[in-house]
């Protein structure tokens, strides 16, 4: 089993290099590949170092199994032919192909099997808040169909990349010296600040990352829901958290939910709001589930039921998710 890595200098692909040793993938050779500046960069696996060879229009992929691939879509969009073009399996980490009709979208604890129809030899990773949605949300549909979901997010530094979280680093570090704060990976300064744009915005007045909540929760989960969210940035270094509202076919009992929570793969629940226990990510960053926490009924509708979700975003939202779907594929 040989494994690829495309984009090995960025938080994701960091991330990357650490689950699958963490997670003792199964796999003879692993090789990195880069850009022309990480070219040369010599990175630490399982105590062998590993050197970035400079992405380009070769056959170096032709012993490849699975390549994941984390660059950015123009990237992905540019190599797609020449990663897949031997046979190996691209899981892909942006967004060029998560809508493509003959590529599946997946998030392994809700439709793993779309893994195994690939036609492109392309599977796409999705959204880090859409990622982390459907785990929570396919615990609930497992019991009752959910018919709209109301959500607003507060993402971390982190899901813009390396550089953004520097940059939240800077501008604190710099505010406490009376320095004017470094504003460049943001439209604003972001520490002690909010910022409810994330991706640009539509003409719909719905910014791209939330119409991916919206078109992406639809595909992995085969359905017809309908979501409408509310995407701000927040001044946390890492990990997401989303405040989210759900309608079902039927009223739910607190018991049934909760239940269904802690039975569902990939989520842990922390719901103990009288000794103040709740999800937060200050205490989950580097942590693999979805967690679920204020788990409440919607005083305004009784099909309605309310809760919390915090996860580590470039884990679950990014290489764990992919890791997820190459362990689920070798598995079959």
């Amino acid at each position: 089993m040989n494994i690829a890595i495309v984009g090995t200098s960025g938080a994701v692909g960091q991330e990357l290099l650490r689950v699958l040793e963490e997670r003792n993938f199964p796999l003879d050779e692993l090789h990195l590949f880069g850009s022309s500046r990480s070219a040369g960069t010599v990175y630490n696996f399982k105590g062998k170092e590993i050197a970035v060879k400079e992405l380009q229009h070769n056959d170096d992929f032709k012993d490849i199994n699975i390549a994941f691939v984390s660059a950015g879509g123009g990237t992905s969009l540019e190599y797609a032919g020449t990663i897949t073009k031997y046979g190996a399996i691209m899981i892909d980490n942006s967004s060029a192909f998560r809508m493509e009709e003959d590529v599946p979208l997946v998030v392994p604890e809700v439709n793993a099997e779309d893994a195994l129809r690939t036609p492109r030899g392309i599977i796409a990773n999705p959204n880090c808040t859409t990622a982390q949605l459907v785990v929570a949300l396919k615990a609930i549909e497992d019991i009752t169909h959910i018919k709209k979901v109301h959500v607003a997010t507060y993402q971390a530094a982190s899901g813009a990349g390396a550089a953004a979280m520097q940059e939240l680093e800077d501008q604190h570090t710099q505010l406490i010296n009376g320095e004017k704060p470094t504003v460049s990976k943001f439209a604003y300064q972001l520490a002690y600040n909010l910022i409810p744009q994330v991706d640009v915005f539509t003409d719909n007045g719905y910014t791209k990352e939330e119409m991916k909540m919206y078109n992406e929760t639809r595909k992995i989960m085969h359905s017809n829901i309908e979501v409408s969210a509310t995407c701000v940035r927040v001044p946390v270094m890492r990990a997401h958290s989303e405040a989210i509202w759900i309608e079902t076919e039927r009223p739910l009992s607190l018991e049934e939910a909760r239940a269904a929570f802690s039975n569902a793969k990939g989520v842990v629940v922390i719901d103990n709001p009288a000794n103040k226990e709740y999800p937060m990510p200050l205490d989950l960053t580097g942590k693999d589930p979805v967690y679920v926490g204020r788990i409440r009924k919607d005083l305004t509708n009784e099909n309605g039921l309310t809760f919390w979700t915090v996860s580590d975003q470039i884990r679950k939202g990014a290489a764990l998710n992919a890791v997820q779907i190459a362990e689920y594929l070798i598995s079959q």
